[in-house]
């Protein structure tokens, strides 16, 4: 009997180690959640030249991720790299980031240091060494011709990749300083004629047939732009 009582002593000890376990990870979700809101906002402040809304683009990542065998702790990494990759455009002067004209290539060695600078921030906070990775390498090409490392296909991250296909849908579709926002489709050939070369043929065929569903939906908030035509994708 006493055997019996210890062992029940015992595993419900166990039950609340684990309850306070994921208690405790609720926490941490919650603060991973508020610092990236709070990073997220001062992008915003920076440059409010957004597109498709930034809770959009992380929710499409994280659906082509899973579509993608992604684990758990990956998706949720995937989807905080979504919402802060571009965090490193603090460190860009504004008379750079939103000059009207065409940059000079001195100009363009300066922006093209935000993935960098991502990474440098990102990585300072606990549990975010992931996310600072894909960050750092949503600018690099399938082909090796992106930055800062040059890789090439397989060996840049898929949640980069991920994060790659769908910040440039994003800012294809945004107004900015120098460009009005381009029309769905013109943004959707993009996708296509660059499929393989710049970005993930896989990563583009899946985002494509995605957001078509929706596009109707999102566009009507940012200018009622026309709607892809599915046959041409």
């Amino acid at each position: 009997m006493r055997y019996h009582g210890r062992v029940a002593l015992e595993s419900h000890s166990v039950d609340s180690v684990l309850l306070e376990m994921r208690h405790l990870e609720e926490r941490l979700r919650d603060k991973d959640d508020a610092i990236a809101c709070a990073l997220s906002a001062l992008v915003d402040l920076k440059d409010l030249h957004t597109g498709i809304h930034a809770t959009r683009m992380a929710e499409w990542a994280v659906r082509i991720g899973r579509v993608l065998g992604l684990e758990p702790d990956e998706l949720r990494d995937l989807e905080l790299a979504s919402l802060l990759h571009d965090i490193g455009k603090i460190g860009i002067p504004d008379a750079i980031l939103l000059k009207p004209g065409r940059l000079t290539e001195e100009e363009l060695e300066i922006v093209r240091r935000h993935p960098e600078y991502a990474w440098a921030v990102l990585r300072m906070i606990p549990g975010f060494d992931r996310v600072a990775l894909l960050a750092l390498h949503h600018h690099e090409r399938m082909d090796g011709q992106g930055y800062p490392a040059g890789l090439e296909g397989e060996a840049i991250p898929l949640g980069a990749r991920i994060v790659a296909v769908i910040d440039a849908f994003d800012a294809m579709m945004s107004s900015r300083s120098y460009r009005g926002p381009l029309r769905v489709q013109d943004a959707v050939d993009e996708l296509v004629r660059c499929s393989g070369t710049q970005w993930d043929p896989r990563v583009v065929r899946l985002f494509i047939a995605m957001a078509a569903e929706e596009f109707n939906e999102v566009f009507d908030t940012v200018g009622g732009v026309d709607a892809p035509d599915p046959s041409r994708g």
